[in-house]
């Protein structure tokens, strides 16, 4: 059995998180993660799921996020912390949102998320990973340094501390866990970073839960999970990921 899974509640919601959080106690997080449409201007498919990421244009996806950057901001507790998921169309956008909700000294970490699938371009440089933006509520947050395999012949079969680069291989074609939501992220990168920002036995909130990483992370790990999603074929997968666990 996972670490603490039986231990733990998870559950998933079905609505606009915006909403959804406004139910929600205030100060009752210790962990957001948000991992929300990038702006793409497509529709994301998966074989036959698929979402809309189409926007009228930049401003109207900002007015969006600043709403949801708010409501996650009220639901975190004083030590609690965000981490917001996403890449280079909106990536300095987003900052400039959290960093006028949360105050730009509350900044921990710029990470980045580092993978080697994805195409390569004639016009330009290869585009090989994601932001995902740390930030504190308070003064003080919860924060386990991850351990990761050493890389260097004086380290040979020890850990070290991870950077903010973190290198974890994105889900292939070919994986088991691929459960064909469009943007699934893989579970190893969702348990670093549940392990590393949220205190175990903590609650986790993910408001675009998709196919429910994140509350497989954190059930897996020992911590309370609550997912929110709009689409009825993105809740039915991370509530049958979460029963077979």
């Amino acid at each position: 059995m996972a670490r603490g899974a039986a231990l733990v509640k998870t559950e998933v919601n079905r609505g606009d998180c915006l909403e959804v959080m406004r139910t929600m106690e205030a100060a009752s997080f210790d962990l957001v993660y948000l991992d929300p449409p990038f702006c793409t201007g497509v529709v994301q498919r998966s074989g036959t799921r698929a979402f809309s990421d189409q926007w009228a244009d930049m401003k109207a996806y900002v007015v969006y996020m600043r709403e949801r950057i708010e409501e996650v901001h009220r639901v975190l507790s004083p030590t609690g912390s965000i981490l917001l998921h996403c890449d280079w169309r909106t990536c300095h956008r987003l900052r400039v949102e959290l960093d006028d909700v949360f105050g730009a000294d509350h900044i921990v970490n710029h990470l980045i998320w580092r993978y080697g699938l994805g195409g390569s371009s004639p016009k330009g440089f290869a585009r090989k990973h994601d932001d995902i933006l740390f930030y504190a509520r308070g003064e003080t947050w919860f924060f386990e340094p991850p351990l990761v395999p050493a890389t260097s012949n004086r380290l040979k079969g020890k850990t070290k501390k991870a950077t903010d680069v973190l290198d974890v291989p994105a889900i292939n074609n070919m994986a088991k866990e691929r459960v064909g939501w469009p943007t699934q992220k893989p579970l190893a990168l969702l348990e670093l970073l549940v392990e590393a920002c949220c205190p175990p036995g903590g609650r986790v909130l993910d408001p675009f839960c998709g196919s429910g990483t994140t509350l497989l992370a954190a059930q897996r790990t020992g911590r309370h999970a609550v997912g929110v999603d709009a689409s009825e074929d993105a809740v039915a997968i991370a509530q049958a990921r979460l029963a077979q666990a």
